[in-house]
């Protein structure tokens, strides 16, 4: 394995007026891993992905994929390094005025300038890799089933076969056998594409099923980090308490102060 992480994060910081969310993040992804980021609400899990997207400029630190910094390229240099990254959004935010394939291909049409024709048959290729028949590709978003959206999102996410894969929340809203079923589909495309992955979750369960590894945030900070086989009993009396929902711990004494 190499030496250089696939995405570095150091010192990263993030505040919107007074409030500090990001207090100055350090995380490591090794290349071909998946890692699981996990922490309670509002602890900036999404601001995260976003800093690393470029949908949020952080106000310090560092974001290296392969080694480069993207907060110090040049606009047209990040957005190619970023490019690489597929995106499966937590509500999968599939685009009701499209079809099926054409959600599924947006990023094909639209970045990478790919034909309608061959868009489409990528498109069905990947509906069919993430267990939906080709023929779902003419139906749209609103004939869909929530499990039917996130295999789509899913789809979406892998079309132009990103070396990087970010899922936000990617279980929500789905009962626990589909939130299952998505978790174990996350897990083949990764490996069938060799891909990097980073998920942000609340569902221990999903966790332990799509990382390799896991960090918590706290505090904007990441107070803990190692398997995600060791999610339930790691000695962290923050994680622990997060991951087994306890009603006390340092985390329900700091909610009283």
């Amino acid at each position: 394995m190499t030496d250089t992480p696939k995405i570095r994060i150091r010192g990263l910081r993030k505040a919107f007026g007074d409030k500090l969310v990001l207090d100055g993040i350090d995380l490591d992804v090794a290349p071909r891993t998946s890692m699981v980021v996990i922490g309670g609400s509002g602890t900036g899990k999404s601001v995260l992905l976003k800093c690393v997207l470029g949908l949020i400029e952080p106000d310090a630190g560092s974001i290296e994929i392969d080694g480069q910094d993207v907060l110090r390229m040049d606009r047209r240099a990040a957005e190619q390094q970023r490019a690489r990254i597929g995106m499966l959004f937590q509500n999968g935010a599939l685009f009701d005025s499209l079809p099926v394939w054409e959600n599924v291909a947006f990023g094909l049409l639209a970045r990478h300038k790919t034909d309608r024709r061959h868009a489409r048959a990528r498109a069905e290729e990947v509906l069919g890799q993430v267990g939906l028949a080709a023929s779902v590709g003419a139906l749209w978003p609103s004939e869909l089933s929530g499990g039917m959206q996130k295999r789509v999102a899913l789809a979406r996410a892998i079309a132009a076969q990103p070396d990087i894969l970010f899922f936000d929340e990617p279980t929500t809203g789905l009962d626990p056998i589909m939130g299952a079923v998505i978790d174990n589909l996350i897990v083949d495309c990764v490996k069938r594409l060799g891909s990097t992955a980073v998920a942000i979750t609340h569902d221990m369960a999903s966790a332990r099923r799509i990382g390799d590894r896991a960090a918590m945030i706290h505090k904007g900070r990441i107070v803990w980090e190692g398997p995600a086989t060791e999610l339930m009993d790691c000695g962290n009396a923050v994680v622990d308490q997060f991951t087994h929902g306890r009603h006390q711990g340092p985390i329900q004494m700091e909610l009283r102060r």
